[in-house]
């Protein structure tokens, strides 16, 4: 087994690689989407939630709302804090149960946005950096997902820079150009994770 941190910049296009990595095999373990699992209506993560935040935390449904928790913990560091000592074990718990079971030939690829901010690369056999320019990725933002220049600049800015993802990068798959190119570099990554399996 290769254990992969894919991670890249908002806008970069690293669901594109994960999604492309995923239709050669990979078994991808999405941190964002597990987050959101952990605390689904009846789990002890939700019940954790709203014992340390209080019932105004949970929409009508009964489910977790995220506008309101947001404003309550992007506001203060200290209850930013105290959430993820509640989400980040379950998280890494539930990573591990996948990751077990993917397989011992198994590329096991680790989707994880903030690899670089939270200085997990050491957790991984090696990382792999989806890269593009800021100019591309402010673009691509404001194009495809409706965000205005000010916002994608303030979301990018939250982010760790793209030295920093660099920096901790064992491979790179440049994103700058055409979709076809992205796939003929994610084919090249596919075949160095193989062969690393295979050791």
């Amino acid at each position: 087994m290769v254990k992969v941190g894919l991670t890249g910049g908002i806008g970069s296009g690293k669901s594109e690689v994960s999604r492309l990595l995923a239709a050669r095999g990979a078994v991808i373990v999405d941190a964002d989407r597990i987050a959101r699992e952990v605390v689904e209506p009846g789990t002890p993560g939700l019940a954790a939630v709203v014992a340390e935040f209080g019932p105004e935390v949970l929409a009508a449904d009964g489910t977790l709302d995220r506008p309101r928790l947001g404003a309550i913990v992007f506001a203060d560091e200290e209850r930013l804090r105290a959430l993820n000592a509640i989400v980040h074990p379950l998280v890494r718990a539930r990573s591990l149960e996948l990751e077990a079971a993917a397989g011992p030939e198994a590329v096991v690829v680790h989707d994880v946005p903030l690899l670089a901010e939270n200085g997990l690369a050491p957790l991984y056999d090696l990382v792999v950096v989806v890269d593009a320019t800021e100019r591309t990725r402010l673009e691509r933002l404001v194009r495809l997902r409706g965000m205005t220049e000010d916002e994608a600049r303030a979301r990018m800015a939250a982010q760790a820079t793209r030295e920093e993802r660099l920096a901790v990068a064992d491979l790179v798959i440049d994103n700058n150009g055409p979709l076809a190119a992205l796939e003929d570099r994610v084919a090249e990554v596919w075949r160095e994770l193989l062969a690393r399996a295979g050791e």
